[in-house]
């Protein structure tokens, strides 16, 4: 079995873009999983659209109710934008 590093990143695409006043809330679906997970703290001067392609971080933690992973979006320069615990 393969463990996941935090290094290694998986490819998404953008579902859906809410824009807030400051913010974006942004739901992806990971390629290979259609695996979705939503991050409501997008900076909302980024420009994100619908179909666009990001990268997924997925970090093991301690259980933290209910959660076991830490998914953290970036951009294609490696650059963090949001994080979630799932």
């Amino acid at each position: 079995m393969n463990e996941i590093r935090e290094v290694d990143r998986f490819e998404c695409r953008v579902i859906s873009v809410i824009k807030n006043l400051a913010w974006k809330g942004v739901t992806v679906e990971e390629k290979d999983t259609k695996g979705r997970v939503y991050f409501s703290r997008v900076n909302g001067e980024i420009e994100i659209n619908p179909g666009d392609t990001f990268y997924l971080g997925v970090k093991p933690i301690y259980e933290i109710e209910d959660k076991t992973m830490r998914v953290t979006l970036y951009d294609a320069e490696d650059k963090k934008l949001d994080w979630t615990l799932v």
